[in-house]
């Protein structure tokens, strides 16, 4: 899809499977199992979408999914697929050395699981000439995680790239290069960031985990594994209204189906209308 001068692509890095409950908080079983319906394990399919984005001649890439190195107790856990991001990539006709940015927009293993690889015994960069953005306070977290959240981090998905001097640590709002914005907005984690491309009077909003799926579009609908859902609550009042209101195309981080919509209300409802994307 383009936006003027920038052009951008859903690239899906494969799926992974969380407890239900779990990516729903307090909302009941017999509720969100009608919009995506759990395995026997009480595990619902999510995708791990990154963006692939041309702008300002950048290739810059937003999510790198979860990677491919786990041992096979946690893959059976989360039901992890073999990535799939290099080879998307590669219909663009791009390899990874060809990514000049990679954007995490925070440090769970699922959006950033892809930053490196494993050969020989030593972990690598997967995008070796990228400089990777994340935000300060994030990766600080990151490194030293709390009892509630410690299962969603690990060391070698940016801990290596620190070390090799890759990093951009970033602070608050950042535009990393016109057009595309990352912009701080907490709930999910402290220091979560949004990405949002504008250009040609046209604008995109990816939400990352703030509404992970079309179907926690709701207000109440916050997953159980925000460290502040009082603050997710008020971002969803702030961001969606302005995405309805402008027209803006709504991007989704773990939404199988819909992965891109245009969102609406009616009768006092949010709704998505599904977007054409490739």
């Amino acid at each position: 899809m383009k936006l003027g001068d920038i052009e951008f692509h859903i690239v899906c890095a494969g799926h992974v499977r969380l407890d239900g409950g779990a990516m729903f908080g307090v909302i009941p079983r017999t509720l969100w199992e009608k919009k995506i319906a759990p395995d026997a394990r009480n595990r619902i399919t999510l995708a791990m979408n990154c963006l692939l984005i041309h702008a300002a001649g950048k290739r810059i890439l937003v999510e790198t999914g979860a990677g491919d190195k786990w041992d096979p107790k946690l893959r059976d856990i989360y039901a992890i697929e073999p990535s799939r991001l290099v080879d998307g990539l590669r219909e663009y006709d791009l390899r990874p050395e060809d990514i000049d940015i990679v954007v995490n927009t925070h440090l769970h293993f699922d959006h950033c699981g892809g930053n490196t690889s494993t050969e020989k015994g030593k972990v690598l960069p997967v995008f070796p000439k990228a400089r990777y953005v994340v935000q300060g306070g994030e990766f600080e977290h990151a490194k030293n995680p709390n009892e509630r959240d410690r299962a969603s981090y690990f060391d070698e998905n940016y801990v290596p790239l620190g070390s090799a001097g890759m990093l951009s640590l970033i602070e608050g709002n950042h535009a990393i290069v016109p057009g595309v914005e990352l912009i701080v907005v907490r709930g999910h984690t402290a220091h979560m960031q949004c990405v949002k491309l504008t250009d040609g009077g046209k604008t995109a909003f990816f939400f990352t985990d703030l509404i992970p799926t079309t179907a926690h579009l709701p207000l109440p609908w916050i997953m159980g594994y925000d460290l502040y859902p009082m603050t997710t609550l008020e971002n969803k009042k702030r961001w969606v209204p302005q995405v309805i209101r402008e027209g803006w195309l709504a991007l989704f981080g773990h939404d199988a189906r819909v992965p891109a919509a245009y969102l609406r209300e009616r009768d006092g409802k949010w709704e998505a209308e599904p977007a054409q994307i490739d």
